[in-house]
């Protein structure tokens, strides 16, 4: 892949850059700012060498439509604070105010445009519909810089097709990204340790598949691993479980063995709520009115211990519901099992970047946070991802 500096003297052109700006808000509050910092290392070095920047970016979803509550406009705000300089806000992506703000732009100045995913053409499935958006934000600058890894596997109009259309390159942050991703699945240091977490064993089908050739452990926690119980025979109570995924995760277990790692206890809770009544069970003795929301100490302590003889950690949602402090412990031990790693640790992104930082770890305790969950997992998947083969190239 192009990088920044394959582009050439960028003084007084114009470079759009997509970024990863899609940060959590509540009420309009931005309540982790983690992808907005990763992206201003890009931003920053293009304005340092005279580019007049204009940056797309998405949040949430809002289905094809303005929509005030996935508004840029605070993102926009605090994307200045954190670089340091103004940060101009177009309050349309291709109308007369994005075209107003980007003219109003001077060398090495900042421009961010309204949600990208405010316009239907962005996501479309028609390539005619995104070719045509594409040209128009094309039409804005003269070299194209594709940062925002959390959205490299969307074909979208922002991501995809416009770098058809303008000199590109890759950002900073995608190539960060994609040398540790390589590092996890080109020939990794051994012991290599993957642990998975999160909701639904559904959502990570295809890196279970991928990593059980490559993997030396598979740690899992999270709600995911109450359909590895299930399939093991023990009562799981209310704990979430995807019945018509039993029959896949035996074959895991069974293909596996002892590579596949389980918790051995849980915190088993009356409801998800910081108030509910809750205890730590075994995991062959969870009762039956009652849900799994956490692992429990002694796993978290045989998770940490397994984490410590690795020298690659590749980890992906967390333990338990850890936004909730009572169930947060199984995923607090592992963020602090990998900073003590020797190896490479790698945060895959998502809901587990978050979680470090809302714990209270320090970004650089950890080899790499990854700002892409989705793109990570697709990546170890071994998929093509849109974004990154348009930039091959």
């Amino acid at each position: 892949m192009a990088t920044i500096d394959d582009l050439g003297d960028l003084r007084g052109r114009r470079v759009l850059v997509r970024s990863d700006l899609n940060v959590p808000l509540d009420e309009g509050r931005i309540t982790d700012d983690g992808r907005i910092r990763a992206s201003v290392p890009t931003i920053r070095a293009l304005s340092d060498k005279g580019a007049r920047v204009v940056v797309t970016a998405h949040l949430g979803r809002p289905k094809g439509t303005p929509d005030p509550k996935y508004s840029l406009a605070p993102v926009a705000e605090r994307l200045g604070e954190v670089l340091g300089a103004p940060v101009a806000f177009a309050s349309d992506l291709v109308g007369s105010s994005a075209q107003e703000t980007v003219d109003g732009l001077t060398d090495g100045q900042v421009a961010l445009l309204e949600n990208v995913r405010f316009d239907p053409r962005e996501t479309s499935k028609d390539d005619a519909e995104r070719g045509a958006l594409a040209d128009e934000l094309a039409k804005f600058a003269d070299a194209f810089v594709s940062d925002g890894f959390g959205a490299v596997h969307r074909k979208h109009a922002s991501v995809y097709d416009v770098a058809q259309r303008l000199p590109h390159a890759a950002g900073g942050l995608v190539v960060a990204e994609v040398e540790v991703l390589r590092r996890l699945t080109d020939q990794p240091e051994r012991p290599y340790a993957v642990v998975l977490g999160g909701a639904k064993v559904s959502d990570k089908l295809g890196v279970i598949d991928n990593l059980l050739g490559k993997a030396d452990l598979l740690l899992i926690g999270g709600g995911m691993v109450f359909t590895f119980l299930a399939a093991q025979g023990h009562e799981i109570g209310r704990s979430l479980l995807e019945a018509d995924q039993v029959e896949t995760v035996k074959g895991y277990l069974s293909q596996a063995g002892d590579r596949i790692v389980l918790p051995v206890d849980v915190v088993a809770a009356t409801e998800v709520s910081g108030d509910a009544e809750h205890d730590v069970v075994p995991v062959d003795a969870i009762p039956a009115d009652r849900l799994g929301l956490d692992i429990g100490p002694e796993s978290a302590r045989l998770f940490a211990e397994k984490l410590a003889g690795a020298h690659t950690v590749f980890w992906n949602g967390p333990m338990g519901v850890s936004e909730i402090p009572a169930f947060a412990e199984g995923t607090r031990a592992v963020a602090q099992a990998l900073t003590e790693t020797d190896g490479l640790s790698v945060v895959g992104g998502g809901d587990s970047a978050a979680a470090v930082r809302s714990l209270g770890f320090p970004e650089d305790a950890f080899g790499h946070i990854s700002t892409g969950g989705g793109a990570s997992l697709e990546y170890l998947e071994g998929k093509t991802l849109p974004g990154i083969a348009v930039l091959e190239d």
